[in-house]
């Protein structure tokens, strides 16, 4: 209760002509910092850019450098098209890459080298229990030894 029965020291009006005095500078602050801006920028492009030497050229001249200095930012921004995958034959290719030279339609399996398959020797199939016998022991072991060579 002590808080809110409390008045603040300053007046309504008192308050209204301080905010609108803190409003005015502020603007003027700003105005003074987008000037500063403005020409800091002018100095800084007068420094990196060069001034144009337009007083030798006729007016004609000054028209073809612009019209060469669009064209020449129309090709900068030209942006290439995706490509798109086309099936096509071969003899539809052959005909577009050589025109109309080739009228017959080329074979291209004929071409191909013909290779013979040599036959995988097949081992017969036997029972392994009849060989146990004889291959059992030394005898056995020199009998595959000797077969490997």
């Amino acid at each position: 209760m002590a808080e809110a029965s409390r008045k603040s020291k300053i007046s309504a009006a008192r308050r209204l002509a301080l905010k609108t005095k803190l409003l005015k500078t502020a603007t003027v602050m700003l105005e003074d910092e987008k000037e500063q801006k403005k020409l800091k920028r002018e100095t800084t492009l007068r420094e990196r850019v060069p001034p144009l030497q337009l007083s030798g050229l006729s007016l004609q001249d000054l028209q073809i450098e612009n019209l060469s200095q669009k064209v020449f930012d129309l090709k900068g921004k030209m942006k290439r098209p995706a490509l798109k995958r086309v099936k096509i034959s071969a003899d539809a290719m052959l005909g577009a890459l050589l025109g109309s030279k080739v009228k017959e339609s080329v074979d291209f399996k004929a071409n191909l080298k013909t290779v013979k398959k040599e036959e995988e020797k097949k081992e017969e199939v036997t029972d392994w229990r009849k060989n146990v016998e004889a291959m059992s022991g030394m005898e056995g072991r020199k009998k595959l030894f000797d077969a490997g060579q």
